[in-house]
This record gives C-alpha cells, structure tokens and sequence, in this order.
C-alpha cells in the first residue's frame, strides 16, 4: 500500500498510529521513500546507489558506519508489526515535491502496489499536481483510501467548506464540522475527478485509526484473493510436450528483422526522453532548484527513465517471443509455455558473457561520463521500492546519479548556472550513448538465446525447456 499526500496534512502521524508507533519512527531520508515491512528484528537500512549493500540508517545521523557518499533512494524499516504480514507500506514524499517525474514514479509504485492512501487536512484543498495524479489513479484497479486530518483549527468549519454544504444548518440543527468538512472535500475532488466516486473516506477522529485499520486489512484480505485467482496452480502448456508445426516459416531471418527494430525503436523513444529531459532541468537550473538541487532532480529523472526502459524492453521482449515462438509452435502460445521459452532464454543467457554483463547499475559521475557497478545486488540498490520477483527475461534498467555529483554541486563555489547547463547537457548526452549500447546489448543477447531455444526445438520437432 503506498501513502501520499500533500505536506503539512499529518501523514507521519496517521501512519504511526495506524502501526502503534512513536511518529519519529517513520522519519525517512529527504527525497526516499520509506518501505515498512514486517520482520522480526526492528533495522533500519538505506538503499544507496552505488553500493552493493544496505548501510544501518538513523533519521538523527547521515549513517551508522560508514558515510553514505550521496542520498538513498529507498529506505526499508522492518518492525515486527502484526499489520505489516497483511502488506508492505510505502510512504512517498509530499506530492508537491516530486515533480513530474517523481509523480511518474509515483504511479508506477500505485500500480505495482494495488492501493493508495491519500492523507490530506481539513484546511487544506488538491493542488493541481495532486488532482492529476489521483485523476490517472481513477478507473485503474487500485484501492484508494482518503483520510482526513484536522488542520491548524481542529475541525472547523472554513467559508469554502461551508459554501460547499449550502446554509451550514437545517432544521435548527448544528452540523458536525467533521461531516462537513470530509464532504466538502469529497465533493471538491469528485468535481474534478469523477472516477474516484466509490473510493473511501476516513476522518480521522478518535477511533478513526481502528476505522481505518479495519479498511485496511478488508482491503488486503480481498486482494490477496484477487491475486491469487490470477496466478492458478497450473498454467494451461506449463508441462507436457510442445510440437513444432508442420511448417513454421523462416522465423529465424524474422527473429534478426525484429530485434533489430526493436532495439532501435526504444533507443529513439529513450533519445526523445532524454530531450525532453534537458528542456526540464534547464528550467529547474536558471527559474527552480538551481545547482545545488540539480543532482537530486536529474537522480529522479533517472528514475523514472530507467522505469520506462525497463518497461519498454519487458513489453518487446514478450511480444518478440509471442510472435517468433508462435511461428514454430502456434499462436495464440499458452501461458505456461510462454513461461517456459523465457526460462530457457534466461538459462542460454547466462552461457553467453552478453547475458551476464546486463545485471548492471549505471552511474553518473561528477565529470559527467557514465561508470557501472555489476550484479544484481547493485542493480537493487538503485530501486526506489521493492517489486516482485521478476518474470521478465532480461534484468530491469537501472541509472542513477554517484555520490560525487552531491558533493560537486553542493559545494558554493560551484554555484554556477551557466556551468550546470553545460554540465548536464554532457551528462544526458553520455546516458544516450551508453543506453543506446545497453539497448543494442540486451535485443543481442536475446536475439542469440532465443535463437539457440528455438532451433533446438526446431531440430528435435518439440519443446524440450
């Protein structure tokens, strides 16, 4: 379940009361997004770019041990909190803060996550960025729960609100501030985005955190549900023989046409991105954050580009593997054998050096070139928050920002406008070149693995993975 909400509104606090906790617990690094999860043991570990493990993290100190050159992108405490089995928690930083690529980041997480908890005062109304996120979260699956907090004033009721409920008494009767206070900010989000009519609306008065609790663990008790009856036991082709069809085509020269056209469309859509993203930086350089805020705002844009590269690739690969798998075996290919050509993939990838080398973190450095830091363990420090185990045959993109690009730009004698344009314009360039050759690698591992899978149930008439 992920937690967001504009600042001020009292999340940590909602939060702490729902898990029975002191509100200071939940402080999380600037920037991070705090991932809850149930453990036996309480830790608190910093996800840092850049290295290969988790460092001991406390909200008073930068590190326990040694200094973390650069801010973590994800920080996970562990409580051994009975909540906490039914799901993870993730609080997010205060929407007004992401931008648009931290808001892209944003929903990715609300998607992967199936719920969203959106903590908002009584005095205060939706910003624009905030009604745009919930209005992409509408009409999707995802859960969304609303709790109101009392503002500066308690419960009282403003002019706004009391505009929105008509005279504010009837019959003589005094009206509840808490009433009127949630529906006036009910209906001022439903005439903006209608979609969120049957989302839930919690005040959080006392006993509200059981309220909310109860709303919580109703929720997660149908998801798990949910999910389970979208992954059955046994998926139809999961065992058995696959024969070859009588004449499958020359799928071979199709495999090389596609791959090829695969790499190099995702490699202009990720140059287009990349434009887009120099427009925005220069921006937030000469009108925004300036240059002590540019690490942490192109870290961001990072991301949320290494998102859309995994995104784009896990989506090719699949259809790839739909198409030239379907000329040798017939399409529509069954679930479980499609599960089964990606596993074999994944097995001949690890026989070639090109499969190895993919499971790598990508990071800019202070100079603006491009360094890498090889293995999966590295490759998980750059993620934001923590998503399944992978299905998808190749392993997900990963760029971020190394720790002296902090230090560089923080430094006052640094603060020049002129220099972080150039200096960012190089950076992006070197991320082009070194995507694009990451692109080209991973479309050839796969062409070749895929290759070696299919002629082998081509030569011997079956499936044999």
């Amino acid at each position: 379940m992920i937690a967001a909400g504009p600042a001020g509104a009292g999340r940590e606090r909602v939060l702490a009361a729902l898990l029975g906790l002191d509100a200071g617990m939940l402080a999380g690094a600037p920037g991070a997004l705090l991932v809850v999860r149930h453990a036996a043991t309480a830790t608190r570990d910093a996800y840092v770019p850049g290295y290969r493990q988790p460092h001991s993290y406390r909200p008073d100190l930068p590190a326990v041990g040694p200094a973390l050159a650069r801010p973590p992108r994800r920080v996970e405490l562990s409580l051994p909190e009975p909540l906490l089995k039914r799901f993870v928690l993730v609080d997010t930083p205060d929407i007004a803060a992401l931008g648009a690529a931290g808001s892209g980041i944003l929903l990715d997480a609300v998607g992967r996550a199936g719920a969203l908890l959106f903590v908002i005062a009584a005095d205060q109304s939706f910003s624009a960025a905030e009604l745009t996120v919930l209005s992409e979260i509408a009409g999707t699956p995802v859960q969304v729960f609303f709790a109101v907090t009392p503002g500066a004033g308690g419960w009282a009721v403003g002019e706004g609100a009391a505009a929105g409920q008509g005279s504010g008494e009837s019959g003589g009767q005094a009206v509840d501030p808490v009433t009127v206070t949630v529906e006036a900010h009910r209906a001022a989000l439903l005439a903006a985005v209608p979609g969120l009519a049957q989302a839930r609306w919690l005040p959080m008065v006392a006993g509200g955190e059981a309220d909310l609790k109860r709303a919580l663990v109703g929720w997660s008790a149908h998801e798990g549900l949910r999910r389970a009856s979208l992954e059955p036991p046994e998926l139809p082709g999961t065992h058995g023989r696959v024969p070859v069809l009588p004449e499958p085509g020359e799928w071979a020269e199709q495999l090389d046409r596609r791959t090829r056209l695969a790499a190099q469309r995702i490699r202009q859509h990720l140059a287009l991105e990349l434009a887009k993203m120099h427009l925005r930086l220069v921006q937030e350089i000469v009108f925004g954050v300036g240059c002590a805020g540019l690490p942490e705002l192109l870290d961001r844009e990072m991301t949320a580009l290494s998102l859309l590269a995994t995104a784009q690739c896990d989506h090719d690969v699949r259809e790839l593997v739909d198409d030239i798998a379907g000329r040798l075996f017939g399409a529509p290919l069954p679930e479980g054998v499609h599960r089964r050509i990606q596993q074999a993939v994944r097995w001949s990838m690890t026989d070639h050096t090109t499969g190895q080398e993919l499971e790598r973190a990508l990071l800019v450095t202070s100079n603006a070139g491009v360094t890498s830091l090889s293995g999966p363990e590295a490759v998980d420090m750059l993620s934001a928050y923590p998503t399944a185990a992978r299905t998808a045959v190749l392993p997900p993109v990963a760029v971020a920002l190394a720790g002296g690009c902090w230090q560089h730009w923080r430094t006052p004698g640094n603060n020049d406008p002129s220099a972080a344009r150039a200096w960012a314009q190089r950076a992006l360039r070197e991320i082009e070149l070194e995507l694009s050759r990451e692109i080209a690698r991973r479309f050839e591992a796969i062409r070749l693995s895929l290759g070696t899978v299919l002629s082998d149930a081509a030569e011997h008439g079956i499936l044999l993975a």
